[in-house]
């Protein structure tokens, strides 16, 4: 009788593995994601990978997002001192997962080797953009350029064209134009990088000061200069993730955007958190992001594919097609000349960083009402 109980639960756990609901060993039933990428994104992702996980493993995994800035979500990193809440942080500058990667903050990615060589290894001329880690620290997921909206009765009405940077400083848009902080928003402080290299420190500043004048408010998140703008509150918005005003669209505002000159292309970088509570999902996680339908999920809602095999397509009146109207045309940033001036060697240091948001503060958010009253 002994022998036949143990001969049947023997067989009770290989049936059990081969149904998948042994795999629960091989994959958390919980997932944490912290990061500023928006929620008209990481929502349908997180909700994607769960499917994807009870799929495959049989797993009902539990996932959430902490919405953070990326500067803040980097602090909160930093304070977290290798004893994370959270298992992976998505979306921002690289030179501030470099820093943390500097810090042993990280876990290397495992993703298989084909899909890793896929990604090429920068972008961008006359500055080469690392779309991943040479270190293997970080992987781009998406390429996204911060760039310019606009509401196209606005812009008719105050007669004005938004295909440039030059086209901000149009005195007809004193009071028009919304923009973030760069201490709040990465993709402020990019694109305030693009422009002091542009111009270099002095003239730099001296033009930045100029687009305060034009501007009506500095918001809180970049989130919102989407918002404010699709609302008709203000005409231009500045230093904008293109997929953030696309999901206006998609909510059935009109809006345009135009990829100015040299504007900074973000690979929305993924990193494994070091000590993630939960490390098997979080790498699942970078994996399937990476996945042919990991990068169709970004591309419905506005973003470009990491490697030169996709392309953003769809059927008429698709939101894949939908997104290529907003921003006239664009497929694939591998079929366009892509500009960069942002060296990470010069604005991923943490000195550097501190500097550009110190001085914005004291020169241009201190100052705001007499800049534009001058």
């Amino acid at each position: 009788m002994k022998r036949f109980a143990a001969v049947i639960a023997l067989a009770v756990m290989g049936l059990v593995t081969l149904t998948g609901i042994g795999f629960a060993q091989a994959i958390e039933n919980e997932f944490y994601l912290i990061t500023p990428v928006s929620k008209d994104v990481h929502d349908p992702a997180l909700k994607a990978f769960a499917a994807f996980v009870k799929k495959k493993y049989n797993v009902d995994l539990k996932t959430s997002a902490m919405p953070q800035g990326t500067p803040v979500a980097y602090g909160q990193i930093v304070e977290w001192k290798g004893k994370p809440r959270a298992d992976v942080f998505w979306g921002g500058e690289g030179t501030l997962f470099d820093l943390l990667a500097d810090q042993a903050l990280l876990d290397k990615v495992q993703v298989p080797k084909a899909m890793w060589d896929e990604i090429p290894a920068a972008i961008g001329k006359p500055v080469p953009l690392p779309l991943k880690d040479p270190k293997g620290f970080w992987v781009g997921t998406t390429l996204e350029p911060y760039g310019l909206i606009y509401q196209p009765k606005l812009a008719k009405r105050y007669g004005v064209e938004i295909k440039d940077w030059e086209d901000l400083l149009n005195p007809k848009l004193k009071g028009h134009i919304a923009q973030c902080t760069p201490d709040r928003s990465s993709s402020s402080h990019a694109s305030y990088e693009v422009i002091l290299a542009m111009h270099g420190w002095e003239k730099g500043w001296g033009w930045l000061t100029k687009l305060a004048a034009n501007t009506g408010i500095f918001t809180a998140r970049s989130r919102d200069v989407p918002s404010v703008v699709a609302k008709g509150e203000f005409a231009v918005g500045v230093a904008v993730p293109s997929y953030m005003a696309f999901a206006e669209v998609l909510g059935g505002y009109e809006l345009m955007f135009a990829y100015p000159k040299n504007a900074y292309v973000t690979p929305e970088p993924m990193a494994v958190l070091k000590g993630a509570p939960h490390p098997k999902a979080a790498h699942a996680f970078v994996e399937f992001i990476l996945s042919e339908e990991g990068q169709r999920i970004l591309m419905d809602r506005g973003l470009y594919p990491i490697t030169p095999k996709y392309k953003v397509q769809g059927a008429p009146g698709s939101n894949a097609e939908k997104a290529v109207q907003f921003t006239a045309g664009i497929r694939s940033f591998y079929d366009i000349p892509v500009g960069n001036v942002y060296d990470p060697k010069i604005a991923g240091e943490k000195k550097r960083n501190e500097e550009v948001n110190a001085y914005f503060r004291k020169e241009i958010a201190e100052k705001h009402k007499d800049i534009v009253k001058k």
